[in-house]
């Protein structure tokens, strides 16, 4: 177990670890970079990382889908009323046009990195996130602004695909404009559906 010192030292340098990733690519970012940046030497990086840059990359993918969900925060909480649903659907859509075509978890973990582990990142924030949105839901239904027939669960499956497939547009094309018009239809269905 790490010490406060310990947790935030590690901490540094997963944050240092995205900055560079983020900046030059996965495989351009070398060890040597992320010490620089972080300010902490090879024995220091080993300690927190025995096996080394592949350990830290997936330590850097579980910050990055962490980032994810906070980065809605408190909007995707607070899914309760249409006007916070809006506010959320802002917030999606000025995320990912400030984030443009450069995804921090598509950089980690393409197509060349799909480890068992790396997986288990990607399933954890989809069950995190479609679990926020399904909460969202059942709040409506339960103020009758959704009718109960909804199956919340299936909603924000379907929604989420919606962004997902909106975002990997914004990624080939650069442009936010299929997933403002996924977003606006999707929950333009829910709300018809109240």
């Amino acid at each position: 177990m790490l010490t406060r010192k310990g947790q935030l030292t590690r901490s540094r340098i997963v944050a240092g670890a995205a900055s560079e990733i983020r900046e030059r690519g996965v495989d351009e970012v070398r060890l040597e970079d992320v010490m620089a940046r972080t300010g902490t030497s090879k024995s220091q990086l080993f300690h927190y990382f025995p096996e080394g840059k592949e350990e830290l990359l997936l330590a850097v993918a579980r910050f990055e889908a962490d980032n994810v969900i906070d980065d809605q925060q408190p909007m995707l909480g607070e899914l309760d009323t249409w006007e916070s649903w809006e506010s959320w659907r802002l917030r999606l859509i000025e995320r990912y046009r400030s984030q443009g075509t450069n995804c921090p978890l598509n950089l980690l973990l393409g197509s060349g990195r799909r480890t068992p582990a790396a997986q288990a990142v990607v399933n954890g924030l989809m069950d995190r996130w479609q679990a926020a949105i399904a909460d969202g839901v059942r709040r409506m239904q339960a103020k009758g602004e959704i009718a109960a027939a909804v199956d919340p669960d299936r909603a924000a499956k379907a929604l989420l695909a919606a962004i997902q497939g909106g975002v990997l547009l914004l990624i080939g094309t650069g442009q936010t404009d299929h997933l403002e018009a996924a977003l606006e239809i999707s929950i333009g269905a829910l709300r018809r559906a109240g």
